[in-house]
């Protein structure tokens, strides 16, 4: 049970997470985006553009929240957003939406890896322990995949009403909301309790805890894999309705669906014992057939459960794999480490989110999928090789 302390300590950041997730313009952003004159190419173009933008700021802002203020870092993020959402609302064209997608990259950027931090140490100085993290964790995906969803569902009703464009607008007081919400959090300090030392060593530290612990690196291929086919599923799969010319009322139960995987894998992460092999064979075999139905069936229906089947296994190994991956860093560069797995994981989208787009455009984005089934078999190579490390596996700085 968890205890009432930790819980209401972490409503501030339950509340801002469920208010940011309240996207109305997400679930008709591509019909938006093909209004103001779109193709499959220029979705990848747009993809790989912020992708390249949130690697640059990725472990930057990792660091600055390791040695500044996480909560800081998250208004930040959220700000970002405001900014990013409002550009898109004014485009009337190609260029300057993607404008606002860089923007959208900063905000990736500076997200990234700040909750699971906060969620971790705020568990760590309550409990003394982490093994409520995978189900905090989790609750904090519920509330971020009921916000997306019920806006998914909002967001088709209001752009049938409004417009589409009327989305993205409607969407800019939530997301202010949720940075006044972010004020009342009170945050953890243990990245505060090492001694200071200066920049340089720090990020020495962080790169070295990234990348010269044999050990760990099983863990961050995973993290970077999941991370990638999560990216894929969230930015592509809305071009599958449009090969399959499906009527506009079906892109917000598709995308409530989609997004809806966000909490139920949050549910089941703390459920499914990955370590044992037949959980991690069943978890292989179903993302890799549901994967591969993506690039066989034509009918709505099989994909849509087919993408939910995927989307749903990336989110349980996401969670699972920032359990192992916080405990076997220490507290003063855990928000560093995982936003430098982050920015691996945007470095791989950016190339294949270019290629994405041009084999739909060129060969149909059936035929693009294959890019998915072959991250889902790395995926499996991956959990196959990691081991639960031992925690603390890292040293902190003197």
């Amino acid at each position: 049970m968890t205890p009432k302390r930790l819980s209401c300590r972490l409503l501030p950041l339950y509340v801002a997470s469920g208010l940011q997730g309240f996207m109305l313009w997400t679930p008709v952003e591509k019909l938006f985006m093909n209004e103001i004159g779109f193709d499959a190419a220029a979705v990848g173009v747009m993809a790989a553009a912020y992708a390249a933008v949130t690697p640059l700021a990725e472990i930057p802002s990792g660091i600055l929240a390791d040695r500044w203020s996480r909560r800081g870092v998250l208004m930040l993020a959220n700000l970002a957003l405001t900014v990013s959402v409002l550009i898109g609302a004014l485009s009337a064209n190609v260029t300057t939406y993607i404008c606002g997608a860089l923007l959208l990259g900063v905000y990736f950027a500076l997200n990234s890896g700040t909750v699971d931090s906060i969620i971790y140490d705020a568990t760590l100085e309550e409990t003394g322990s982490s093994d409520l993290f995978t189900k905090l964790l989790g609750r904090a995906r519920v509330v971020e995949s009921v916000s997306l969803s019920a806006s998914a569902l909002a967001g088709g009703v209001l752009a049938a009403l409004l417009s589409t464009r009327a989305t993205y607008f409607l969407t800019l007081p939530f997301v202010l909301a949720s940075v006044v919400a972010l004020a009342w959090l009170r945050e953890p300090h243990l990245h505060r309790q090492e001694a200071r030392t200066s920049l340089r060593a720090h990020v020495a530290l962080t790169f070295r805890t990234l990348t010269g612990r044999s050990r760990l690196l099983p863990v961050v291929l995973l993290a970077v894999l999941t991370g990638l086919i999560t990216n894929m599923m969230f930015e592509f799969g809305p071009l599958w309705l449009v090969a399959l010319s499906a009527s506009p009322a079906a892109y917000g139960p598709f995308w409530a669906a989609l997004v809806g995987t966000l909490g139920l894998g949050g549910f089941l992460a703390g459920r499914l014992r990955l370590e044992r092999p037949l959980t991690r064979a069943g978890v292989i075999l179903a993302m890799t057939a549901a994967s591969v139905l993506l690039t066989l069936s034509h009918t709505f229906v099989v994909i849509a459960l087919a993408q939910v089947v995927v989307a749903l296994l990336a989110v349980v190994l996401g969670v699972h794999v920032s359990q192992l991956l916080h405990d076997a860093v220490p507290s003063n560069v855990r928000a560093g480490v995982s936003s430098g797995v982050g920015t691996f994981s945007w470095a791989a989208f950016l190339p294949v989110s270019l290629v994405f787009g041009v084999v739909s455009r060129d060969f149909g984005v059936f035929t693009a999928g294959w890019l998915i089934a072959v991250a889902a078999l790395a995926i499996g190579a991956a959990l196959v090789a990691t081991v639960r490390p031992a925690a603390h596996l890292v040293p902190t700085l003197a």
